[in-house]
């Protein structure tokens, strides 16, 4: 099929041809899809980023409550991708997935649109004096934003691995520039939270949530419509197998069937298929390695009775998940110090001078946009300077390993949160030498000392999401690209499920026998230094947990498998040069 000029990788078009390679993929399909993902970002960022506000100015909750209420919510959005991509890859395909996943999406930002806008359906205010929302306009609102998060289910997992699918793997030429993908595709993800921070917040707190929230409405209507143009342009994967969780199953039932017998120490002696049957199938071959001994009990030739040995490939993609998982484990945390983004930083902006000049007051949710400014120079920075010099010194294509890149982020974030706490002690200091106990008096105290902690927060995300994105997708069996994705969301999403159960818990706890909350009400009556100085302890465990599952993680070593002249021939492809996450 290569003197046809088909792409190698067996990938076809919606009527399941075999594409030309001229014609199709590559950057010139993913600008489609890039230019989703900017309006997208922009909705999601455009609700996200302030909603925190609007859940205490507009439904008058408290602060605990709406903090809880804004990670319960963004939880939700990062972890309905495990059923998206489970769905996309064991029956409907990432594009079918997506294609009715975005439908729900719109839906539910216009019904949120509506929401905001209409009389009847937000909290009446007279001389002053706000009504508390009631239950029927709760109801309406968050199902507004929960559907939103059952489109996202879809949407997230799916356009990112659609978009990575457009590199033909086989192709020396676009697997150099699927290097790049992640990092450029991250950069539009950029440039839609940018405007939304920049402008969105503000249109929202100055001319109105409704029109806050219907443009990018219409943004991701008009960004769906520029999908569907490039369709002629894309590449489809083909499933491979029905069932690809299944095999993950099969090996751990098959691994405790026989947990009383002793693998071989020559790996040789386990079962495989021969190399003719990954050459009928398309499949890759995957080299055994020594982690997770005890799953190798699931690929004995001599199984006990009635147990149907699994392949070394099989019992490799049941390695990698549990691989995978061991490093999402140490996640989690990062994930949690993000979360305080969109909600303990913007309160905390709230308390603060925000004034530029005299009349303009600057919304305390804008200050997000400095994360998104300092990702948008630093990708740049990283791909064309960072990537090449360390290209020299390691030979590694990426510069340095995926799990070196993670580490490299997590150090960023400690010191971005010891900042945090920093800032926190000075804002304290503040409100003690001025006599503050009012929540809405204002601390005379700019709000650009916060900058700081946003700007490396920007950084060390440039080194994580990325990162991270690229390592589940890289590191997860061929058949659970996916679903290896939802290890990125639903990171960010439990990341957020924890942040929202530590502020309920430390508010609860410190708030006893009629102690001063750390995170009360009243922000300038509380304790959010001793809450960040916790953060930052937990940080730097978790960034010693980090290290020690990096050493422990053996990268993912596959063959390509081709038939030419009747011949059999194998192209080892290892994906990162080093063995060990974090050493050179």
């Amino acid at each position: 099929m290569e003197e046809k000029g088909y792409t190698q990788d067996g990938t076809v078009n919606l009527r399941r041809q075999p594409v030309l390679s001229s014609k199709t993929g590559k950057w010139k399909a993913c600008a489609f899809l890039v230019g989703y993902e900017a309006f997208e970002r922009m909705a999601f960022y455009g609700v996200a980023s302030n909603l925190v506000v609007y859940l205490t100015t507009q439904l008058h909750e408290d602060t605990v409550a709406s903090v809880r209420n804004v990670n319960n919510w963004s939880g939700a959005v990062w972890m309905t991708p495990i059923f998206g991509a489970y769905i996309a890859d064991s029956y409907l395909g990432r594009f079918w997935t997506f294609t009715f996943s975005s439908i729900i999406y719109v839906l539910g930002m216009v019904l949120l649109t509506l929401a905001v806008s209409i009389k009847f359906l937000k909290p009446t205010c007279i001389n002053g004096v706000c009504n508390k929302a009631s239950t029927s306009q709760i109801a309406f609102f968050y199902s507004s934003l929960y559907i939103i998060a059952i489109g996202a289910g879809g949407t997230k997992p799916n356009i990112s691995t659609f978009g990575a699918d457009q590199f033909d793997d086989f192709d020396p030429n676009e697997k150099r520039l699927k290097v790049s993908f992640f990092n450029w595709w991250m950069f539009s993800s950029f440039m839609g939270a940018l405007v939304a921070t920049l402008g969105l917040v503000y249109i929202q707190e100055n001319l109105g949530w409704g029109l806050g929230y219907g443009i990018p409405t219409i943004g991701l209507i008009l960004s769906l419509l520029i999908f569907y143009i490039g369709t002629p342009r894309y590449r489809h994967k083909v499933r491979k197998t029905n069932s690809p969780a299944g095999d993950f199953v099969r090996v751990v039932r098959a691994a405790f069937a026989n947990r009383d017998l002793e693998p071989p120490r020559d790996p040789s002696e386990l079962h495989e298929f021969d190399l003719q049957h990954y050459v009928d199938s398309g499949k890759r071959r995957v080299y055994h390695t020594p982690i997770f001994r005890f799953l190798d009990k699931g690929a004995l030739k001599e199984a006990r009775l009635g147990v149907s040995p699994c392949t070394i490939t099989q019992v490799e993609g049941a390695k990698l998940v549990l691989g995978m998982s061991m490093i999402w484990l140490v996640t989690l945390i990062p994930s949690t110090i993000w979360a305080q983004i969109n909600t303990l930083f913007v309160k905390q902006g709230t308390t603060l001078d925000r004034h530029l000049g005299s009349s303009f007051q600057l919304p305390a949710a804008s200050l997000g946009s400095f994360v998104t400014l300092s990702m948008l120079i630093s990708v740049p920075m990283y791909d064309r300077y960072f990537v090449p010099l360390m290209r020299k010194r390691t030979n590694n294509p990426r510069g340095i390993t995926m799990l070196q890149r993670l580490g490299v982020g997590f150090a960023i974030q400690i010191l971005a949160i010891a900042i945090a706490y920093l800032v926190e002690v000075k804002r304290m200091k503040a409100i003690e030498a001025h006599h503050i106990l009012n929540p809405k008096e204002v601390i005379p105290m700019s709000i650009f000392w916060l900058l700081p902690q946003y700007i490396l927060l920007g950084v060390a995300d440039v080194f994580n999401a990325i990162g991270l994105l690229e390592f589940f997708y890289d590191q997860s069996p061929e058949d659970m690209q996916s679903l290896g994705t939802t290890f990125f969301t639903s990171g960010i999403g439990v990341g957020n499920f924890l942040n929202s159960f530590l502020v309920t818990m430390v508010d609860k706890v410190t708030s006893r026998d009629g102690m001063k909350s750390w995170i009360g009400k009243n922000l300038n009556d509380s304790h959010l230094d001793y809450y960040y100085g916790f953060l930052l302890l937990i940080s730097i465990l978790n960034l010693g947990a980090f290290l020690w599952a990096s050493k422990k993680y053996v990268y993912k070593r596959e063959s390509n498998v081709e038939a030419k002249d009747e011949n059999v021939e194998i192209e080892c492809k290892p994906l990162e040069t080093s063995p060990l996450g974090l050493q050179v």
